[in-house]
């Protein structure tokens, strides 16, 4: 009895430290993980947010609709051309995307910075010398989209928000493609500025756009400008070659005046009427706020804009 009393009894002691061990360990998991919430910006970097971020600054006008959808609110956004969501227009105007000024940005006195991957990551340096924190983001194609606003509602606390609002997306795209006909269409994408024309490639929001159409880019494979832009050089001898039987026109600058340059162009060189495309009127411009910046969650308005620019039956 009492050999059997004795071997229960260090029995009891050793499950008593197991079990202490146990609790002591998931103290310990629970004091690493009190942050709000941690996410992974899209310059790899992990970015751990100790609260509900409360002050917020966007730098780039794309990121307020999305963020806003989602429940978030900014105390500083830059200047813009755009029309801002309702609850941005009476934060501090921190200066253009291009040139953002650090002491106004700084006033705002945020808890998260929002920043242009690409554009201004050279504002890295000030806000780590301030301690404040800041997530890299770049939203231009659709997938970009639906993965930074995931990455918003998590910020916000709201992520069923996040999600119900990518499922909107997809069911509307999803609904315009399905009154398509189930045919591919040839299309090339010009870029008009005041410097001339350039071919938007398929990392373009337009190209973007084609590929969730199901289209061809007869631009597909060009070798870009440079490694930062979604454009190669124009060649009118390469656009006959590529025999688009579609031309959509994007656009940076006064529409009228590009508008002009382009019937000039045409007018002087009359290799242009052997395109199937311009034979046949299929010669578009598109609208600067969708298909110049990004159009952000209105990417399905983009997707059904071109739609229905070749398809207006469809839509009636």
């Amino acid at each position: 009895m009492h050999k059997n009393f004795y071997i229960l009894a260090i029995l009891f002691f050793v499950l008593s430290i197991v079990t202490g061990c146990g609790n002591e360990n998931t103290d310990a998991d629970n004091s690493n993980s009190k942050n709000f919430c941690v996410v992974t910006d899209d310059s790899g970097r992990k970015v751990e947010l100790a609260k509900k971020p409360e002050r917020i600054v966007s730098v780039s006008a794309s990121f307020l609709e999305p963020l806003g959808e989602v429940g978030g609110t900014v105390v500083g956004r830059p200047s813009s051309k755009v029309k801002l969501p309702d609850f941005a227009k009476n934060a501090t105007d921190i200066g253009p995307v291009y040139q953002i000024d650090t002491e106004k940005l700084l006033s705002c006195n945020p808890d998260l910075v929002l920043i242009n991957r690409g554009m201004n990551e050279k504002l890295s340096t000030i806000l780590d010398e301030n301690k404040i924190p800041y997530v890299v983001i770049e939203m231009k194609s659709y997938e970009d989209v639906k993965k930074n606003v995931e990455m918003f509602s998590e910020i916000t606390g709201q992520p069923d928000k996040g999600k119900k609002l990518v499922e909107d997306m997809n069911l509307k795209i999803k609904n315009t493609i399905d009154k398509l006909p189930k045919e591919k269409k040839r299309v090339a994408i010009l870029h008009g500025t005041a410097q001339g024309l350039s071919v938007q490639l398929d990392n373009s929001i337009a190209g973007n756009v084609l590929k969730i159409l199901g289209w061809e880019n007869v631009a597909s494979g060009m070798k870009a400008a440079d490694d930062k832009t979604d454009t190669a050089p124009y060649s009118l001898e390469t656009l006959i070659e590529q025999n688009p039987e579609i031309i959509l026109v994007t656009s940076m600058g006064k529409l009228d005046e590009i508008k002009s340059a382009m019937d000039k162009r045409m007018a002087e060189n009359p290799a242009w009427q052997t395109i199937p495309a311009i034979k046949n009127n299929k010669f578009y411009y598109l609208p600067q706020d969708l298909f110049l910046l990004s159009p952000g969650i209105r990417y399905p308005d983009a997707v059904e804009y071109v739609a229905k620019l070749i398809y207006p039956e469809k839509f009636e």
